[in-house]
């Protein structure tokens, strides 16, 4: 069953991840559910992935930024010889997941941090100055008029 759900008014009120609702819009296998995250705007040009990833140690997770793309990944280190568990019922997902984020233009990851069994990365737009819009002066002179009359 498809979502119904409408991204406009996010659209409208986030920078840098019109790609990223485009994925959303268009949904996708049940396999890419896994790990969830959030997105949040702290500020104009400041967001905040939140992936939930409880279980995962700060080792077994990878997160790599190339070009316009973020890539979060998770492998759980595989149980020692003798350290095994007798588990009874086992609920918590730990399986190997990796989540890929397209970002915009000028997004770069400025840190990432894994608290409770949630792993946040902070992303920063900065654009450059010589990209971003300038207001033009208007010149307050009046041109030159010749009068022909005087000639």
């Amino acid at each position: 069953m498809r979502n119904s759900f409408d991204w406009t008014p996010y659209r409208r009120s986030t920078v840098g991840f019109d790609r990223l609702f485009d994925f959303l819009e268009t949904g996708g296998s049940g396999a890419e559910n896994y790990p969830p995250f959030d997105i949040e705007k702290i500020a104009d040009d400041h967001f905040r992935i939140t992936v939930a990833v409880a279980g995962f140690k700060p080792d077994e997770i990878d997160i790599t930024a190339q070009q316009n793309m973020l890539t979060v990944s998770g492998r759980k280190a595989p149980v020692a010889e003798g350290e095994g568990r007798q588990l009874l019922y086992s609920g918590i997902a730990t399986r190997a997941f990796e989540r890929r984020f397209q970002l915009a233009d000028f997004v770069r990851v400025d840190g990432a941090d894994l608290a409770d069994g949630l792993l946040t990365i902070d992303l920063v737009r900065e654009v450059p100055e010589a990209m971003k819009p300038h207001k033009i002066a208007i010149g307050g002179a009046q041109p030159a008029i010749e009068d022909k009359k005087a000639a």
